[in-house]
């Protein structure tokens, strides 16, 4: 069963960009996390490797959970994260599905919007703002 006083620890390290350490931590060495509906990715050293690529990319990554549920070893988050570098800003709002074992996630599953991964500028204007735009 995964206790909250382990998930909290879990999220506070994320929220303070200690990634990688999370993974360490909190990772099962065989954990399967899929990507919506991308090919998974399986094993720690997978998850390091994929984690460590963003932190490269971006000189800012910054986490917060908005939500947090805990039901036995079945965990929800709420997450939203920033990520920049001098070409970019991206926000991301997301939900995370975990399942948990012996305090170590083992499948977790990301839900969210990809368009959020395309820059601000390259983003389609939404149908109600262009209509602004064009009765103004």
């Amino acid at each position: 069963m995964s206790e909250r006083h382990v998930v909290d620890t879990f999220v506070t390290l994320v929220e303070s960009g200690r990634f990688i350490e999370a993974l360490q931590r909190y990772y099962h060495p065989s954990a399967v996390v899929w990507e919506n509906q991308q090919k998974s990715r399986i094993g720690l050293e997978a998850l390091i490797e994929n984690e460590q690529l963003v932190l490269n990319t971006f000189t800012t990554v910054k986490g917060h959970a908005v939500q947090v549920m805990v039901d036995g070893d079945h965990v929800v988050i709420q997450w939203h994260f920033e990520f920049a570098n001098d070409a970019v800003r991206l926000s991301l709002d997301e939900i995370a599905v975990q399942q948990w074992a012996d305090g170590k996630i083992v499948h977790e599953r990301f839900y969210y919007d990809p368009a959020q991964l395309r820059p601000e500028s390259a983003r389609p204007v939404a149908a109600d703002t262009a209509q602004e735009a064009v009765s103004s």
